[in-house]
């Protein structure tokens, strides 16, 4: 047989048979020495390929999986080490069957298109010419096969390494002209984010949509891009004059001109204005004459222009609610139905395109909208039933502080939070305490108010230099709580809970944007207890109950910015001050000078010890653990009375149990602090140590009444035994009440009555 077929390669030219004959010798003694059998068995194998024709090898590939499926890896091993040298021994007619069946890049001379390989990939067809075989024996082909395998091996790995969201929301996906793209990535956008990619070809192809996503997340280019797109295709005579054929309405000013910067910064073909409030008629006037595809405004001014015949409404195609939930609220319902009632007909599926979007959509919402909303609409919702609302990359927090300490609090929260170098926005409910709060001294670092009574002129300078980084701190009323998007604002505080879980949502989104991460800090009093639970209980979330930054934690957050400040002084400078520093050395040495050089920098240099429990300054927190669960707290009293004396009970303030109630935490004077760790001794079941950090309480709803005789110190201790009198007393009135439940009605009310007074004498001495 071997002879018929070198005849046959007669045909062939003397080179390609002595090109031939090298890899033959090598490939016979390797397989002689791997598996003569299985050699045999492959030839004769290829025997019978020869005569098989080219119609019954389509047939044979149609109708089962291949030989390389169906042998054994060690006889796949011998047939693969031998491919190259049958591939150009056989005859004109065998080479052309293999050929429809597997061209090689050896016989057409050029490499296959990449489409052709992804698909031999996938079919798991091109696995011979991979580097790597499935039984881990390299390719003996050429060294330019082995590289360009190896290449396409790694831009597979890539692909395998590019998140979903990228693939979903590659630029090639949708219908974007290269001049928005280019655009777009000036922004620093290379992609489509979640909810970009969802929404854009309903708004494209001109459907109504209700789209709710989390704060943070792209929610202004949902719609911006694809209306920008639409109307670049459909570009008509720009005449002058030319009314505008998008609306898009904001609840502030502030979100109505980011939205309108955001619109700009991707079209350079059509004309964008803004207008609102606060600012002169006559610009606006201007563009109107001069002509607007997209107006962008908040509705106070919109509805004077269409009321002083300035403004054309009728040839809207595009109306956008942005922020919809309060756009639809009493505030602004009735001026937002006055100023559609011009473009839209009751009951017409000719009406506007009308698209909502906002991070919050109550039940209400819906209701409301239908009535500007074609018979079918699109929803996309990115939040849906999942319990936590709020954006994914914020951490909650909450702070338990006096009315009366908070500004100084907030000032220490910002040193350890955020830092003299980073962006910090304090939310107010209203605007005299934003305003009282921006002018406090225990805020070190500058900082700015932003609410409706300052000018519309101030508020705009305001807030381009909080941008810019001219100031760190930003304290606002909800004039900033919704859609402001301002780059690396690293902590929001919340100076109170808000009365509504939506206005919360809004105001923590304003950090943790564009996938980085922030921190949210709510501040609350006892009596706001109930508040607190209400919003992590409709927003999904859960607040860590932390303490008020320790004495440790300012000095070293102070420190950490002192050294950022001494980072940023040019060598010039320092020149001119190494006389004064080499003097200062010899004096105070030099860890002593510089030691105070940073606390002079930071501004530390006194730190008041505050309470952990309540925040109030001069009070140091200690926490007593026993390693026995305490029925009672009177056992952490007694306990303490009997180490540090009598007087102990005066010094001691606001003590409560801990989770668990295997301990207690209170507070006393810092001065008092020493004298108490001294005296005290550890014993096996009791240990007192200073608090660090804020411990776990086990909270006012596990405990009775006598939680608030606690906060009150040494009252509350003598409050608590008079307490438990009356409950003595209370338990002489159940048994009254177990007569109840044995006697008549009047009988019962009788006891009932005689236990209630026996109750009241006992409490009160009567």
């Amino acid at each position: 047989m071997p002879g018929k077929l070198l005849s046959d390669a007669d045909l062939e030219s003397d080179a390609a048979m002595e090109q031939v004959e090298i890899p033959r010798k090598q490939s016979e003694k390797k397989g002689r020495k791997e598996k003569p059998k299985s050699t045999k068995t492959q030839e004769a194998a290829e025997e019978k390929e020869e005569t098989i024709s080219p119609k019954a090898k389509k047939v044979k590939k149609k109708a089962g999986p291949s030989e390389d499926d169906i042998l054994s890896p060690k006889t796949k091993s011998v047939k693969k080490t031998k491919e190259p040298f049958e591939k150009q021994v056989v005859s004109p007619k065998t080479k052309k069957v293999i050929k429809d069946k597997d061209p090689s890049e050896e016989e057409t001379g050029a490499p296959k298109p990449k489409k052709m390989k992804k698909e031999k990939e996938m079919n798991g067809e091109i696995g011979e010419k991979s580097p790597k075989l499935k039984n881990g024996l390299p390719h003996s082909g050429p060294d330019s096969d082995s590289s360009e395998a190896a290449s396409e091996e790694s831009n597979s790995e890539l692909e395998q390494e590019i998140p979903v969201e990228q693939k979903e929301g590659a630029f090639s996906n949708f219908p974007i002209s290269e001049e928005t793209i280019k655009l777009l990535k000036a922004r620093g956008v290379t992609f489509l984010f979640p909810i970009q990619a969802k929404t854009f070809h309903h708004v494209y192809s001109g459907k109504d949509l209700i789209a709710q996503a989390r704060t943070g997340t792209g929610k202004t280019f949902s719609f911006a891009i694809p209306l920008i797109e639409k109307l670049q295709r459909e570009l008509q005579d720009r005449k002058r004059g030319r009314a505008p054929q998008v609306l898009v309405l904001a609840p502030t000013r502030e979100l109505a001109n980011q939205v309108s910067r955001d619109f700009s910064d991707i079209t350079k073909k059509l004309a964008v204005a803004c207008f609102y409030g606060g600012t002169p008629y006559g610009g606006q006037i201007e563009r109107m004459r001069n002509g607007i595809d997209i107006l962008v405004g908040t509705p106070g001014r919109i509805k004077d222009h269409l009321q002083n015949g300035k403004l054309d409404l009728t040839k809207l195609k595009h109306v956008v609610l942005d922020e919809v939930d309060q756009m639809l609220d009493m505030g602004f319902a009735d001026q937002v139905e006055e100023i559609l009632s011009v473009a839209y007909k009751k009951d017409s599926e000719d009406n506007p395109q009308t698209l909502l979007f906002s991070a919050t959509c109550p039940h209400w919402v819906y209701n409301v909208a239908k009535k500007y909303m074609k018979s079918t609409y699109e929803q996309v919702d990115l939040i849906g039933k999942k319990t936590q609302k709020t954006a994914m990359t914020v951490e909650h927090l909450a702070i338990k502080c006096h009315w009366t300490q908070r500004a100084a609090v907030i000032g220490d929260v910002i040193r350890v939070y955020s830092g003299y170098q980073r962006r910090t926005i304090i939310f107010c409910e209203t605007k005299k305490e934003a305003q009282e709060l921006s002018q406090s001294v225990s805020i070190k670092l500058d900082a700015q108010s932003l609410h409706g009574d300052i000018p519309q002129k101030q508020r705009e300078i305001t807030l381009k230099g909080f941008r810019n980084g001219d100031f760190g701190v930003l304290v606002a009323t909800n004039v900033a709580a919704r859609g402001l998007d301002i780059p690396e604002v690293d902590l929001v505080i919340q100076s109170s809970p808000p009365k509504d879980v939506e206005s919360y949502i809004h105001r923590s989104g304003r950090t943790g944007r564009a996938g980085r991460t922030g921190i949210c800090i709510c501040f609350y009093q006892h009596k706001e207890e109930h508040q607190l639970a209400q919003v992590e209980q409709k927003a999904g979330i859960k607040f860590k109950r932390i303490g008020v930054p320790s004495a440790t934690e300012i000095i070293k957050a102070s420190s950490k910015d002192a050294i950022r400040l001494l980072d940023s002084v040019p060598p010039t400078a320092i020149s001119h001050f190494k006389q004064s520093a080499e003097k200062l050395i010899e004096e105070k040495g030099a860890v002593e000078a510089l030691a105070a050089a940073l606390a002079h920098i930071s501004g530390a240099t006194s730190v008041d010890q505050r309470s952990l429990i309540n925040s109030d300054a001069g009070f140091v927190t200690m926490i007593l653990r026993c390693s026995i669960e305490m029925h009672n707290i009177s056992y952490a009293w007694k306990e303490l009375k009997e180490q540090l004396g009598e007087d102990i009970d005066s010094k001691v303030k606001g003590m409560v149990f801990l989770k668990g109630k295997q301990g207690v935490c209170f507070d006393v004077p810092t001065a008092a602090a020493a004298d108490v760790q001294e005296k005290w001794h550890d014993s096996r079941r009791w240990q007192l140590s200073v608090a660090t950090e804020q411990p776990e309480l086990e909270g006012p709803r596990e405990g009775s009444r006598g939680f608030r005789g606690q906060r009150d110190g040494s009252r509350g201790f003598r409050g608590r035994r008079e307490g438990n009198r009356g409950s003595r007393g209370q338990r002489e009135g159940n048994r009254g009440s177990r007569g109840q439940r044995s006697g008549g009605g009047n009988k019962s009310n009788r006891f009932q009555n005689k236990g209630q007074k026996r109750s009241f004498s006992k409490a009160f001495g009567q």
